[in-house]
């Protein structure tokens, strides 16, 4: 068992400018990226980079991803020959990535957040658009495999309509032109490096939600005026927006989603130097599930083979207070055990995001934050829709037919 350390992943701490006042932004718009801000296709392109690669005789790592991200194809292509000396020309390379990827544009998900946002904009009369380096062919077709989208996104400036691509102004200059806007009031949202350049080139407001979270690349966002861990993270009233009200009992619902495995050994910090025993799972079981989900503090049910049902709370990430060297998964049970589990079968159900990670500075703060969110989790549980989850068969299958 250990600790459940809720802190901000110091991967993605990225150093920020402070923001103005609200009420000097006048902020009434608003551009995003598309790939990787909104939809996860970086994964998938990254798969079609290794097999060519590596068809090619070379030795796949994913070097110069950060000179590549948010480029238009041809510069990223051209950039991906120089770092693997690859006997191709950029053309060439890229009719190889579009033939892998054509047909896998149906499995590139949301990323989390995104729906929210895209939804919240579209229902308040924000108006937005995309402006994205992909081809406005590429971008027709992965809208349509998100419900809604495409009928959201009525201003949309794709890479192929511009003459110079990212990180130039000139692509958001574009959507702010369509949109009618002063770019001074438009908000860009981006996770590449080469987008925030360009959003602050063009003399806009940018918010980064990085692709290259890890330290090496805090420097390629500095230019933001704020970095965020993720979308969920996103008060759009900081510049005067319509703010989300979708919060219930301080925790904004999501999932479910499903994980489990046999209780295993952590780092041995939680009881003895918290106070706050928590259950661990094995990362390597979960590499997917954590891949795909934030950094942050959630709330569910944990369902305990031949035990119970139990409230619990649970950090996701690298605890920079202990600077894990991997992302973990802490689930705490809200409930005083007289044994150790380890070995037990463990399975959560986890339906609520309380807040990202964040560093402390000091042992006792970091405790009284765990401890905070777990008065908040306790609470939330007790209310609908997080309520109904405790009775999910994918939890009570594992009881005695006398546990409750």
């Amino acid at each position: 068992m250990d600790s459940n350390d809720d802190a901000h992943a110091v991967t993605t701490a990225v150093p920020s400018s402070p923001l103005p006042p609200p009420q000097q932004l006048k902020i009434y718009h608003v551009i995003l990226d598309l790939d990787g801000t909104l939809i996860d296709t970086e994964t998938l392109v990254e798969e079609a980079l290794e097999l060519i690669v590596t068809g090619y005789g070379k030795k796949w790592n994913g070097e110069g991803a950060h000179k590549r991200l948010g480029k238009r194809p041809l510069e990223s292509a051209a950039s991906l020959i120089q770092d693997y000396d690859l006997p191709c020309t950029p053309q060439e390379l890229y009719s190889q990535i579009l033939a892998f990827m054509k047909n896998r544009w149906a499995q590139a998900r949301a990323l989390p957040g995104a729906n929210r946002l895209v939804t919240h904009l579209h229902s308040h009369g924000v108006p937005f658009a995309i402006a994205s380096s992909s081809p406005a062919k590429n971008i027709k077709a992965k809208l349509s495999y998100q419900a809604g989208w495409t009928e959201a996104f009525t201003v949309v400036v794709a890479g192929d309509e511009v003459i110079n691509g990212k990180p130039a102004p000139d692509i958001f200059l574009e959507a702010a032109k369509r949109l009618n806007a002063d770019p001074a009031t438009c908000l860009v949202i981006e996770d590449a490096p080469a987008g925030v350049k360009a959003g602050k080139a063009a003399g806009m407001t940018v918010l980064a939600v990085p692709s290259l979270p890890t330290k090496e690349f805090h420097s390629l966002y500095s230019d933001a005026d704020v970095v965020l861990n993720s979308l969920l993270d996103l008060e759009p009233e900081t510049w005067g927006l319509p703010p989300f009200e979708d919060r219930i009992g301080g925790v904004l619902p999501m999932g479910p989603l499903y994980m489990g495995g046999p209780v295993v050994m952590g780092f041995g910090r939680g009881s003895k130097l918290l106070g706050i025993p928590t259950a661990n799972l094995a990362t390597t079981a979960l590499s997917k599930q954590l891949a795909e989900n934030v950094c942050g503090v959630y709330i569910g049910w944990a369902g305990l083979a031949n035990h119970g049902v139990y409230k619990m709370v649970m950090n996701i990430g690298w605890s920079p207070y202990f600077n894990n060297a991997e992302k973990t998964v802490e689930p705490w049970l809200l409930h005083d055990f007289a044994e150790n589990f380890y070995g037990v079968e463990l399975r959560l159900v986890v339906v609520g995001y309380i807040r990202p990670e964040a560093n402390f500075v000091s042992l006792e703060a970091l405790v009284e934050r765990i401890h905070e969110d777990g008065r908040i989790a306790k609470a939330a549980l007790d209310m609908a829709p997080y309520s109904q989850y405790a009775e999910d068969p994918y939890l009570t299958t594992m009881l005695p037919n006398s546990a409750t």
